[in-house]
This record gives structure tokens, C-alpha cells and sequence, in this order.
């Protein structure tokens, strides 16, 4: 079977997705390229340990930004929670550890912890979107910048966002993920009710030419733009990931708290602010008894390669929490005709 014939059979198995004039449709590759990404630092606590993976590639390889747990000694920077880790890569699939995430000078909210990365290249310059952890409700959005990819100048506005409490957010902002589109920087979160208890989709925006400081953002939509309501989906829609592809955005979120299980669906918008799910089943499961990710499939980055092809990473274990690895598969983009069907928008 070529892989052409792949890639149509893998459509096939997606025929229940019911779209709106969706003009691509995301497919896993079924096509196996050489040695699997399994990707885990265990520096910290001995054990390997690494989630929540945001790629970019930068002057002459890829970066790959992670959450680090908290371990028996705070961080180089005396942080006592979780921080971000650094690893490099010329192929994708093997990475080693290049430093840490150490912005100075350190904000309040940040020296408790921080994680959850979100990077962009923008003018030469890596900007890195992450949440202060440790807070609970009281968790935001902070932002910091390098010229190398690894020494990082911390945003002195920190943090840039969080919403104000209201009647659907407790006022917590997490998950950052940024991206520019029409013109506009969109800065997807994830929130929770305000018993703290539903983990909810928010987004902010800012004019293009903004320097991503706090008070350049405000709510585009004073409301959850995506919220669990699948059975998969449990309690929980966090860490969003976005790519635009034909003019839409396709946004990866994980659905379910961290080995409920979670996994990873996928929903489109035309203006970044209203969301439409491709399906009712996750895009990517969590895997079966005894498999590696037996436990969830979760905290998606979707990524779109210096030649174009597009990387779906995301985390995975078979422990319960008890270990992390990080990983990748291949998404294809299928076209998909006009008219072929409907969803009520949710």
C-alpha cells in the first residue's frame, strides 16, 4: 500500500467527522518513518519527567521548550516549582538538553513556578508565552524574550494577562498559546469556572504591532469560546494549539484532566474567536493497556516544519502521572469538499 492509498484509508476512518466547509481535513499519518520521538529529562527528579512540548525552529535547529517538575533542590534560579526545560534537535526525533528557562528579573506570581511554554520567532527574536504556576486561581500569562533561544529577558509588565472574574472565569489564565492572525496576536488560555472546577477555553487579542505587554490584551470574546461538553472531554479543555491552514484556524486542545485519560481533539474557526469541533471522538487517543501512553495522549503542540510538513507533539505515560515522555506524530492535511455537512457550533 502506497502512501497515497495510506492517507486515503486514514480519511476513510474519519468519515463521522461532520464539518462545515472545511477546506482541510487533519489525518495522523499511518506511514512509520524510522526510530519513534520518546523524548524525557530526569534531571530534576530522577525519574523522567517532561510535559507540556512547544516546538520552534531557530537559526539552524529546532528547539524544544517543557515543563520540569518541581525536584529535591529549587531550580538554578531558586525557583521551588516547576520550571521550563530546553532541548535541541537537528532531526526531531533526537533531543538533548541544551539549559533551562531562567527569565530575570522574576515576578512575583513566576517565583513560585512557571511552565506550560508557548514560543514564536517573531523578527529574529524568541518570544516565550508561559503561566506562573503555584497560584491557583490567582495563575497568569507571563512573557520573555532571547536572542539565542536559551537565555531569556523576563517581560517587566509580568504578568501580561489574566481576565477579571466573572460569571464563567474564575479569573485564572493558563496554557498560553499565541498566534497572529488577520492582522491580530490571539492569545488562547485556559480558565476555570468559577467554582474551579470545569477547565474552560478563553481568547485575547492585540493590535499586530503590539510588544505583548500587559494592558495590550483584551478579551475577544467575554466568554468560554470552547468548553467540555463531549464525554471524552470529562471536566477539562486545555492546552490549545493552533495552525492556520487555508485562511482557517485549526486549534489541537487535550480534553479530560491529566490521566482521566486525556486526549486530543481538534476544532476549526474562521475568526479565531468562534470554534466549530471536526468531531465528536478524539483525534488522538490515549494508547491501549500496556502501550507507552496507556494512561493519556495529552497537552498537544502542533507544529508546521521548515519544509512544511506538520508535527503533532504531545505527552504521553503509562504510570498515572508517575513518569512523562514527550513525542510526535505526522499530521497530513487532507482536502475536503465544500458542503459536507454541519455542526452546531459550540
Amino acid at each position: 500500500m502506497n502512501i497515497l492509498t495510506r492517507q486515503m484509508v486514514a480519511l476513510a476512518a474519519l468519515s463521522c467527522m461532520a464539518l462545515s466547509c472545511c477546506r482541510y481535513v487533519p489525518v495522523l499519518s499511518s506511514v512509520e518513518e524510522g526510530e519513534m520521538m520518546m523524548f524525557s529529562d530526569s534531571t530534576r527528579t530522577g525519574r523522567p519527567m517532561s510535559k507540556d512540548p512547544h516546538v520552534i525552529f531557530f537559526k539552524d535547529r529546532f528547539y524544544l521548550y517543557y515543563s520540569m517538575p518541581p525536584g529535591r533542590e529549587p531550580s538554578s534560579n531558586g525557583v521551588p516549582g516547576w520550571t521550563i526545560g530546553i532541548a535541541t534537535s537537528s532531526d526531531l526525533i533526537h533531543w538533548k538538553k541544551a539549559g533551562e528557562v531562567c527569565p530575570e528579573p522574576l515576578s512575583e506570581p513566576e517565583r513560585r513556578g512557571y511552565c506550560a511554554p508557548c514560543a514564536r520567532v517573531i523578527d529574529g527574536t524568541v518570544h516565550l508565552f508561559y503561566q506562573s504556576y503555584g497560584g491557583m486561581e490567582k495563575d497568569a500569562i507571563c512573557h520573555a524574550t532571547s536572542e539565542d533561544g536559551i537565555n531569556f529577558k523576563g517581560d517587566p509588565t509580568n504578568p501580561i494577562f489574566s481576565p477579571e472574574p466573572s460569571d464563567w472565569t474564575c479569573g485564572r489564565a493558563i496554557d498560553a498559546e499565541v498566534c497572529k492572525f488577520k492582522g491580530r496576536y490571539f492569545l488562547y488560555f485556559a480558565t476555570r469556572d468559577p467554582e474551579f472546577k470545569r477547565q474552560l477555553q478563553g481568547v485575547a487579542v492585540a493590535d499586530g504591532d503590539t510588544d505583548f505587554s500587559r494592558g495590550s490584551w483584551t478579551l475577544a470574546k467575554d466568554a468560554s469560546i470552547l468548553q467540555p461538553e463531549l464525554p471524552w472531554e470529562q471536566d477539562c479543555i486545555e492546552g490549545a494549539s493552533v495552525i492556520e491552514k487555508g485562511g482557517r484556524l485549526y486549534m489541537f486542545y487535550a480534553g479530560a484532566y491529566n490521566n482521566a485519560p486525556q486526549q486530543i481533539g481538534v476544532a476549526v474557526s474562521d475568526d479565531g474567536i468562534e470554534w466549530e469541533r471536526l468531531s465528536d471522538e478524539p483525534f488522538l487517543a490515549n494508547g491501549p493497556e500496556g502501550s507507552w501512553n496507556s494512561s493519556e495522549s495529552g497537552h498537544p503542540h502542533i507544529f508546521e516544519a521548515p519544509d512544511g510538513r506538520t508535527y503533532l507533539f504531545y505527552q504521553g505515560n503509562c504510570t498515572g502521572g508517575g513518569t512523562w515522555y514527550i513525542s510526535q506524530k505526522e499530521v497530513v492535511w487532507q482536502r475536503a469538499a465544500d458542503g459536507c455537512g454541519k455542526r452546531r457550533r459550540r
